[in-house]
């Protein structure tokens, strides 16, 4: 009787969770090393963030991943070695639903790498 009790709540713990894509480093839109991850029960949101340094509009850094709800939304200030920047971040609460990132990436990288076989077999 409890086995099954405890069966059937690691069940309904395992779907509460969520899964989002995770990105440490992204830069101009591209995630440099795409995966997924598994949110604990106590984050509910996935995010995209991104640090625009304030010397430059070129440069920026983007981020993915969980979230606690505290920051979705936010714009945070900041310096880092002596360089300002903004951080936002935004948040949804499905599924895969922060992923547009490392898709970008991966069409890049296979579609350059599928013009370069391309290149090399009609030489």
């Amino acid at each position: 009787m409890w086995n099954a009790v405890i069966i059937v709540g690691a069940f309904i713990a395992a779907a509460q969770c969520l899964t989002c894509k995770q990105c440490s480093v992204g830069v101009f839109g591209n995630c440099l090393f795409p995966s997924e991850t598994v949110c604990d029960n106590s984050t509910l949101n996935c995010y995209s963030g991104e640090a625009q340094f304030n010397a430059t509009d070129v440069l920026s850094l983007h981020s993915r991943g969980c979230l606690d709800s505290d920051l979705c939304g936010k714009t945070l200030t900041g310096s880092l070695l002596g360089a300002g920047f903004t951080s936002s971040f935004e948040c949804c609460q499905t599924d895969l639903c922060n992923g547009a990132m490392s898709v970008q990436f991966f069409s890049l990288t296979t579609t350059t790498a599928l013009c370069i076989i391309a290149m090399l077999l009609s030489v």
